[in-house]
Order: C-alpha cells, then sequence, then structure tokens
C-alpha cells in the first residue's frame, strides 16, 4: 500500500498558514498576559513595597509591621475580624446547610420560589441588609424595644454587624451547599434502608461525609467574604473596628499609606489561605457519582416535608423582612413619625444629592464590565484550552487568572492607588477615571467567568480545531463559527455575572472614584454619612431593582439566543 503526500509546495504552504496562526495566538495569549500583570500583579507588587517603605517613600522594611504590631487599637480591629468573621461562619453554615438539604433532600413544595427568594441579596449591595436592620431595630427602629427587651442593648457594633453578614452571605453559602448535595449515589441510600438503618444514622454516615468537602468550601468561603466585607461594617459597625474599616481610615482620613498596606496585606493572607486550602480539598476531592450511580430522588415523607417548608418559610420571611422593610422605609416621608409614602427619598437622592449621574456611572461601569470582561475572560480560556505554543507564558497566564478569587476587593483597589497614582507611571491618567474602575472591577471578578469558561470549553471535543486546522482554516475562524455558538448561554451567564456584581460592588472602587465618576454602590455610603439614611436605602433599592430588570433581560437573551445556537441539543 502507498501513501500519497501532497505536493511539497501544498506542504509548505500549510506550514506557513499554521506557523502565522500560531504566532497570532501566542501573541494574543502574551497581550492577555500584559493585561493581567498590569492591572493585577503589579498592583498586588505595589502594596507589598508601600508596606516596606515609610511616609516619605525611605525604606523601613519591616518597621511598619512591628509599629502595627505595638498599636492595641489596630490589633483590637484584627481580633474583632476574626471572631465576627468565625461567628457568622459557624451561624450561616448551619442554617444554608439544612435550606439546602431541604431543597435536595426533601419532596416540599414551591422549591423554586424558595431558592429564588433566597437569591435576592445577590442583586443589592451588602449594606442594603445593615440599612434594613437599622430600620427594624436602630435607635428609631420599629422592633428596637423588643430587642433591649431581649437584653441587647442596640444594634450598632458586632451584633449588628453578625446578622448583616448572614443575610448578605447566605445566598453564596447556600449555592455551594446545594450543589455539594446534588451529587450523591442513591445505591447507598437503598442498601442502608435494606439494612435497617435510622435516618439519623444515614444522615451522619451517609449525607454528611458526602458532602464534607462542599462544607468545608462554604465555611472557606463565607469567612472570607466576612472578613474582606466594608459596606456592612462601615454602615452599622458604629465604633467596632474591623480590618476593612481600618483600611479606610487609615488611607482616606489619615493619609496614612504604609499603614494601610500592612492591613491591606493582613486581609489578603486569610484570603490567601482560604484559597490554598480549598485547593487542597478540591484536589483531595472524590467523585461522588461513578459510571454506575443512581440518581438520588427523595421520597415523600409528610411530616418531615411540612417541617422543612417552614423551616425555608422562615427564612425566606427573613429575607423579605430585609427587603420589604429598605423598600418600605425609601417610600416612608419622614420617618418614624410620617409614614405616608411619597418619592421625596427618591427626588433627594437622584436629584438633590445628584446620584442620578453616579447611578448612570454605574450602568456604564455595569454594561462596560460585562462586555469586555466576558470578552476579554472568554478569548483568554479559548487560547489556553484549543491552541499551543509558549508553554511558559501560559503557565504565568493560567495562575494569574485564578488569583483574583483570593484577593478582596479592598485590597485590589488600595494597590490600584499605589501603583496607577504613581507620577511616573505612563497609565496614570488612567487614575479616577471610569474606564479604571471598569477594569478594576473585570479582574477582581476575573477568576469565577474565567473558570466557567474554561468549564465549558472543556466540554467540547479537541477535534474541532484539529479538523480545522486540517482543513487549513485558521482558529479564529473556528472560533467564530463553532466555539462561539456552542458556547452561547455561557457567554451571557458569564456577562450577567460581570453586570450584577459590578452593580453591587463597593469595595473594589471605595478608592478609585472623583466626583465626576462616582458610582450608586458608593453614593450610598456617602448618603448614609450625611444622615440620609431613606435616600441611601432609595438607591440601594434602584440597585435591586436595576439588577433585577437586567438578569430578566439576560434570561430573554439566553432564551433567544438558545433557540438560535442550540437547536443540535435537541436530539
Amino acid at each position: 500500500m502507498s501513501v500519497v503526500l501532497p505536493a511539497p509546495s501544498v506542504r509548505v504552504q500549510i506550514k506557513q498558514q499554521q506557523h502565522w496562526t500560531d504566532r497570532l495566538a501566542q501573541a494574543l495569549i502574551a497581550m492577555i498576559a500584559i493585561v493581567l500583570i498590569t492591572f493585577l500583579a503589579a498592583p498586588l507588587l505595589a502594596i507589598l513595597l508601600q508596606a516596606l517603605q515609610g511616609r516619605q517613600g525611605e525604606w523601613v522594611w519591616l518597621d511598619n509591621f512591628i509599629d502595627y504590631a505595638k498599636t492595641p487599637a489596630l490589633l483590637s480591629s484584627l481580633w474583632n475580624s476574626l471572631w465576627v468573621s468565625c461567628s457568622v461562619t459557624i451561624i450561616a453554615l448551619p442554617l444554608a446547610f439544612g435550606f439546602a438539604y431541604a431543597l435536595r433532600r426533601s419532596c416540599m413544595p414551591y422549591k423554586a420560589l424558595f431558592r429564588g427568594i433566597t437569591l435576592i441579596p445577590l442583586l443589592a449591595p451588602s449594606l442594603l441588609s445593615a440599612i434594613s436592620l437599622i430600620y427594624w431595630f436602630g435607635n428609631q427602629g420599629l422592633l428596637k424595644a423588643w430587642m433591649q427587651g431581649i437584653g441587647i442593648d442596640q444594634i450598632y457594633g458586632a451584633s449588628g454587624i453578625v446578622l448583616a453578614e448572614c443575610i448578605a452571605v447566605f445566598p453564596h453559602t447556600l449555592m455551594i451547599l446545594v450543589t455539594a448535595l446534588s451529587l450523591s449515589d442513591a445505591r447507598l441510600y437503598e442498601a442502608a434502608d435494606a439494612m435497617g438503618t435510622s435516618a439519623t444514622r444515614k444522615f451522619f454516615t451517609i449525607t454528611l461525609p458526602g458532602a464534607k468537602y462542599g462544607l468545608i468550601s462554604a465555611a472557606l468561603v463565607t469567612f472570607t467574604l466576612v472578613m474582606t466585607d466594608f459596606g456592612i461594617p462601615k454602615v452599622i459597625g458604629g465604633n467596632f473596628n474591623v480590618l476593612a474599616t481600618d483600611v479606610f481610615k487609615l488611607v482616606i482620613g489619615q493619609q496614612d499609606f504604609s499603614k494601610g498596606a500592612v492591613v491591606a496585606i493582613l486581609l489578603l493572607a486569610p484570603a490567601l489561605l482560604t484559597f490554598a486550602v480549598d485547593n487542597y480539598v478540591s484536589r483531595r476531592q472524590t467523585a461522588m457519582l461513578t459510571a454506575r450511580a443512581v440518581p438520588y430522588s427523595p421520597k415523600v415523607a409528610p411530616g418531615f416535608d411540612r417541617l422543612v417548608t417552614l423551616y425555608c418559610t422562615v427564612i425566606a420571611a427573613l429575607v423579605l423582612a430585609m427587603l420589604g422593610m429598605a423598600v418600605f422605609a425609601s417610600f416612608a416621608s419622614f420617618w418614624p413619625y410620617n409614614l405616608t409614602p411619597s418619592w421625596r427619598h427618591y427626588k433627594l437622592g437622584l436629584l438633590d444629592a445628584e446620584v442620578g449621574v453616579a447611578f448612570f456611572n454605574s450602568l456604564k461601569m455595569a454594561a462596560g464590565t460585562a462586555l469586555f470582561g466576558t470578552l476579554l475572560v472568554f478569548v483568554g480560556a479559548y487560547l489556553l484550552e484549543k491552541t499551543k505554543g509558549m508553554d511558559s507564558l501560559r503557565g504565568l497566564v493560567r495562575l494569574l487568572a485564578v488569583v483574583p478569587m483570593a484577593v478582596p476587593g479592598l485590597v485590589l483597589g488600595l494597590g490600584y492607588i499605589f501603583f496607577f497614582n504613581a507620577q511616573d507611571n505612563p497609565l496614570n491618567g488612567l487614575y479616577h477615571t471610569l474606564t479604571l474602575l471598569t477594569l478594576c472591577t473585570i479582574v477582581h471578578f476575573y477568576t469565577t467567568g474565567h473558570l466557567t469558561a474554561v468549564t465549558a470549553l472543556k466540554s467540547l471535543d479537541s477535534e474541532f480545531e484539529a479538523v480545522s486546522a486540517s482543513l487549513k482554516v485558521p482558529f479564529y475562524k473556528t472560533f467564530w463559527r463553532v466555539t462561539l455558538p456552542v458556547c452561547a448561554p455561557t457567554l451571557i451567564d458569564i456577562a450577567r455575572y460581570f453586570f450584577i456584581n459590578a452593580m453591587t460592588t463597593i469595595s473594589a472602587v471605595v478608592f478609585l472614584y472623583a466626583p465626576e465618576t462616582k458610582v450608586a454602590s458608593i453614593a450610598i455610603l456617602n448618603l448614609d454619612e450625611a444622615g440620609e439614611m431613606g435616600a441611601a436605602a432609595a438607591m440601594a433599592v434602584l440597585i435591586a431593582l436595576s439588577s433585577s430588570i437586567a438578569t430578566l433581560a439576560f434570561m430573554l437573551l439566553a432564551w433567544w439566543t438558545s433557540k438560535r445556537t442550540q437547536a443540535w441539543r435537541g436530539r
């Protein structure tokens, strides 16, 4: 049997075609590496350098850390952050686990409704729960007398932070636990039933061990979110200082950038530790569903179903109470003396306080983050997964792509001050612009979008690229004609994630805005500082409303896109 080879001229043409497209792919990977180095690695390095310098820029090495350790007030803030984060984790984790267990292991009615209610806090800034608690239990709160009757003097301080954080982090914790409880082999429960095992013993010997990695991940995520949150302690913390508020006071109030950098590194440490532990746990996790596994389906148990329905109703009622109070207070004419509905606070916020400009800036920043963030994330993930060459640079890009998961927004924003505000930096012109706020937000939420895109791309067979190369089709045409249409639903999910988080973020941009580039979430903080709590509530409600409308719009876009690009899935 003879083998027919292409003519020499054809082989040269194929080699040149591959050489040209490979060079293009490598150039694009290099550009993405430059973007991540410039807007992620360099600002983080600037924080470290600032922590080793004095007020005049001289090198003092570890003197700032030593001074910090000798300052009782700052050490007290570190302790406050640690025990508050632990308290919220201890409270929120069992509550979320019970809710997730009810959703996945019971036959209770209205599961979709309960699940949707718990997602509401994701659509508003975290400080919405703090504002609502002030209206419920503050100095002029509706239930202040009841709160004092159970022995709590005031809501301002540690108790308020713990309660508000529990509400804010609940949906994040719940999402992880719902996923953890979704993976279970029914054969294990059938074997236990055959041996007469009690429900309690099955829970502790099958359910909990199967969900232990999800529980660990949820606990780590909850701890980190509380540790690095700025909005809630700023609104309801009172004189109770935590690390996040210390950074703000040192940098904005005292202009002590070196001490601020030290505190930022302390904030970065638990997040990095959490990321490392979570990565270790993920690598040790074994598959819960094998090829022979039987999906678990809960059985009807009237008594148990009624009990978990009652439990979920209480949790959902608490979430709705927080949102409902914010909406009610935003329409109250003069709390608590005149509760007649009016548009006073909306007018005050949007017109008199010029928050309307900030709200428009938020929409522009969110749209830019969704568009350019999705483009950067998906193209970067595609180049890493579907092209070849420059392995060392690929390793760097993969590392930088997951680093933002371990970097609190407050730390990233502080790094942007040190790096982009430097006079000798050619990118200094970006400082205080909406462009920089958008780029900071993209980098802050980069990891989740990247991992989502990588997961979608790994499900596509690499034969698409191999066949394209054999037919002399450039990789970018395969990307445009095959990969993009197939992954369209994933692209929309990533864009929605970027948009919602850009509308609600506070910590990542609190250091970077100018009066003309202020965004709505920061304007809420300013209104709260000015004593205009009603207007702050109104603006928080507007952000939640706009996020809800955007979510519905993305859902409609996903439906329309699926009809046009996902017909092949119908078989």
